[in-house]
């Protein structure tokens, strides 16, 4: 098969599974109880509204904030770009940005997005191009690693490109997780640690303020499934998949808030975004329950 065929038959399968997804509900939760909000400025325990997502983004991986009412998404096995409506519910626009594999993170820069692949390697692309192939591959800024948080600083007009785990130091060296960053103004193909975690801190912090860590664990685990940087505090937020928590740092790395998710509102968090005014998005894959975007809103102190 040709490599025209190859492509040609993937969008046939892509564009069978958006037809057959259906539109996805809203299930929007408003509350008029007095909300729990916490020191960082949300309610966790209530999302303001949650979004069923279709099948087809059953396995979604990362987000970013388009505009006040979309967000584009990608999920970890089709090399495809989703425009997702969340005033409509529906996705508006899907494209092909590379072959199948397993992406785990996107980020918007003007009217480009880059996407992040497991392997740490980017792709730019746009959706405003003839061709279905616009991308630039960047090669990976970090050593080999299983990479999954990816976003925009625009203070700094970088990319903040973060490894699930520590990829650089020994299996019993636990004291830092670094945070590399791809300087947009110059040279694309070339990153550099700009930043590190602190991860002792993480287990004061979770012993200070009576955060349970699992029997079988010694310390709580920092497995990093993306980062967003608040556009009002310029805190880093990083969602953490495999032990379902929300970890809020400084941006000198120190560690400012903990939070332990519900895993029956958070069926699986591997993407976090912010919208301007502060409210944060956070996906989940599906498992047993559908996958969604669930919308808290920022409650400024």
């Amino acid at each position: 098969m040709s490599y025209n065929e190859i492509i040609s038959h993937f969008l046939i399968l892509s564009c069978l599974n958006l037809l057959s997804c259906g539109n996805p509900t809203d299930r929007g939760i408003n509350s008029t109880n007095v909300r729990n909000v916490n020191p960082i400025g949300y309610d966790l325990s209530i999302p303001d509204k949650t979004i069923i997502l279709p099948p087809i983004l059953l396995e979604i991986s990362g987000i970013t904030v388009i505009d006040s009412t979309s967000v584009a998404c990608v999920q970890d096995e089709n090399g495809m770009l989703f425009i997702f409506d969340m005033a409509k519910n529906e996705i508006s626009d899907h494209f092909i940005f590379h072959y199948p594999g397993d992406y785990e993170g996107v980020a918007r820069v003007a009217g480009s997005f880059y996407v992040l692949r497991s392997d740490g390697t980017l792709f730019e692309t746009r959706n405003d191009k003839p061709s279905v192939f616009t991308q630039q591959i960047v090669s990976p800024v970090g050593p080999p690693a299983n990479y999954e948080g990816l976003c925009y600083d625009h203070r700094n007009h970088r990319l903040l490109i973060v490894p699930k785990s520590n990829p650089e130091r020994d299996p019993g060296d636990k004291k830092k997780h670094p945070v590399y960053g791809l300087d947009l103004r110059s040279d694309k193909h070339t990153g550099k640690e700009v930043l590190e975690f602190d991860l002792p801190a993480i287990t004061r912090y979770a012993a200070e303020n009576n955060i349970k860590i699992p029997d079988e664990a010694k310390v709580i685990s920092l497995s990093v499934s993306d980062i967003g940087i608040h556009p009002l505090t310029n805190m880093l937020y990083v969602i953490s998949a495999a032990n379902r928590m929300l970890f809020v740092f400084d941006k000198d790395g120190s560690v400012n808030y903990i939070e332990k998710l519900n895993p029956d509102l958070f069926n699986l968090p591997e993407g976090i975004a912010f919208q301007a005014n502060g409210d944060m998005l956070i996906s989940n894959e599906g498992r047993t329950n559908p996958p969604t975007i669930l919308l808290f809103k920022y409650k400024q102190k």
